[in-house]
């Protein structure tokens, strides 16, 4: 796929963390990157020319509930989803897996694939690897993944072995029922905390010679040291030439921990999420915006932010959770994306002044160290 390229740029002397290019029909990817989350065609409360605003690059959307509305087919005769959205630039969309993951009691899996209920109207939907791409293909994102069957953990290794190796089987058909030579697809490396079985799906996948690789199955259940610890043990069995990339993952820390361990791309609700609810992410931490000791606080959430929350004191945007404006939570959302933004803009200088060692250590500290709250 000539329109989809991934480059070094630089790789930190200290660290496993490395810089790259990804280029797409829609524009290139500076990496390490992070995508904010927009699961039915919008980041909530936030208009495209506001998020480009945040330093985003690279969106995603939510094959699972786009496919229920409006409907794939809607979305491509609308233009696909750039042209439906109004995002320009480059966009990926999940398979689904994780998905009808999280909605385990309404999804049986088989073989074939997954048979569900829909969550909204109860209505019985089979959605394949075949089926799967083919929304895909009709949303037209410039990034695809595989269809994966994920799984809860920690959980036996009988449930494990057999989830990564149908996702193998599954990746192998996703690959055979691809139509469109304008997308990427990345395959998605599951084995659960199994080292050995992550190792096995790595290499496996490898041989198929997907443009990019995903670890998924992660931030699902287990502790953030068992996270870390996979990352590490299933890094060196990825392609070194292609993009890497951690599903789901995750708090700043996640971040920062993934970076060191050479991964290049992450995606998480959390910045948007949690701005709904009145926590802004910070250097000095999470700050509760509804704590009572901001009311009269003429200080911005952070003094060199340039995002429009920190326009105004910390007192006005807790007088708009405390009264119920919608602003809050739309200001919230632009700061925590624009703090992820700048986190990874960050952890590029780094990377490429082979400093990335001083700059964790310098993230962390500043977390443990000065607490908002």
């Amino acid at each position: 796929m000539e329109r989809f390229q991934f480059q070094f740029v630089s790789q930190d002397a200290t660290s496993r963390a490395r810089r790259g290019t990804i280029t797409t029909p829609h524009g290139v990817v500076q990496t390490p990157t992070f995508m904010p989350v927009g699961t039915r065609g919008s980041v909530k409360g936030v208009e495209v020319g506001l998020l480009e605003k945040t330093g985003s690059r690279i969106v995603l959307g939510n094959t699972y509930h786009l496919m229920l509305r409006p409907g794939a087919e809607i979305v491509r005769e609308l233009g696909g989803l750039h042209e439906f959205t109004g995002w320009n630039a480059p966009m990926l969309t999940d398979s689904g897996g994780f998905q009808l993951f999280s909605l385990a009691r309404l999804t049986k899996i088989t073989e074939e694939g997954a048979v569900f209920r829909s969550h909204i109207d109860g209505r019985k939907i089979e959605l394949t690897p075949e089926g799967s791409i083919a929304i895909q293909e009709a949303l037209g994102a410039d990034i695809i993944m595989a269809f994966d069957h994920v799984v809860e953990l920690p959980n036996s290794r009988s449930v494990v072995a057999d989830a990564m190796r149908r996702t193998v089987r599954w990746a192998a058909r996703c690959q055979k029922a691809r139509a469109r030579d304008d997308q990427a697809l990345f395959g998605i490396v599951q084995g659960g905390l199994e080292y050995d079985l992550r190792k096995e799906c790595a290499e496996r996948l490898a041989e198929m010679d997907f443009q990019g690789y995903a670890i998924g199955g992660l931030s699902v259940g287990e502790e953030p040291r068992e996270m870390y610890d996979c990352i590490e043990a299933v890094e060196p069995f990825m392609p070194r030439e292609k993009p890497r990339y951690l599903m789901g993952v995750g708090r700043p820390i996640d971040i920062i921990e993934g970076i060191r361990r050479g991964v290049d791309m992450f995606d998480c609700v959390m910045p948007s999420r949690n701005g709904r609810n009145a926590m802004a992410f910070t250097d000095a931490g999470p700050m509760r915006l509804r704590n009572a000791r901001y009311e009269r606080d003429p200080r911005p959430l952070e003094e060199n932010c340039p995002c429009p929350a920190c326009q105004r004191s910390r007192a006005y945007v807790r007088h708009l959770f405390a009264t119920g404006e919608m602003l809050g939570p739309i200001l919230l959302t632009i700061h925590n994306i624009t703090y992820y933004q700048r986190l990874v803009a960050e952890a590029r200088r780094a990377i490429d002044e082979n400093r990335y060692a001083e700059f964790y250590q310098n993230k962390v500290e500043g977390w443990a160290r000065g607490l908002a709250d």
